[in-house]
């Protein structure tokens, strides 16, 4: 698994949840995630956000089938209004996460590497313990099964991710002993 790059404001974090059209894969993990932020105390000290990359739903709420299958299990999806990526907010973010390998490279176009924004441009699921690297699917075309799937990797990476949030803003490692880094 990845490690966290260190806050840019020590006792803060600021993550933005990105996919395509921040309607079905980033504000689902927005939801979950901010979920277990909070669980974890860590509400006052975590900042997110979700965006797309492309600005075709801007202003809409979640998809229907991915604001339903939060809401069966329990979550709040009530609040998302879909927003596109600004590339500003790489100089302010401490990790964007991107759902797919093409989000990643949309991030990456945008990210000066001089700066050391591509650093902290990521996979989400690059904090998945059980598939690191992998990738978020899109549910978009698909049945109520594929937000099904989505919503067990984002729950499993979600838990994952908070750990080690939780880690880097005590001032550890993010890279637990015994783990692997990338």
């Amino acid at each position: 698994m990845a490690d966290l790059p260190p806050p840019r404001t020590p006792g803060e974090y600021r993550i933005a949840l990105v996919c395509l059209g921040n309607i079905c894969r980033s504000p689902m993990a927005h939801v979950v995630l901010a979920e277990r932020v909070a669980e974890a105390g860590l509400a006052d000290r975590v900042t997110l956000t979700s965006s797309g990359t492309g600005g075709w739903h801007v202003g809409n709420p979640m998809d229907d089938r991915a604001a339903a299958t939060l809401t069966h299990a329990g979550y709040d999806a009530s609040r998302h209004r879909a927003r596109r990526f600004e590339p500003a907010w790489l100089d302010e973010l401490d990790l964007a996460l991107a759902m797919d390998r093409q989000n990643l490279a949309d991030l990456a176009d945008l990210a000066d590497p001089v700066s050391g924004r591509r650093e902290r441009v990521r996979l989400f699921r690059d904090f998945d313990p059980q598939e690191p690297g992998g990738e978020v699917p899109d549910p978009y075309y698909g049945g109520s099964d594929g937000f099904e799937e989505v919503l067990t990797m984002v729950e499993r990476t979600a838990a994952s991710l908070v750990d080690r949030l939780a880690l880097v803003l005590a001032g550890h490692r993010a890279d637990p002993p015994g783990s692997r880094s990338r």
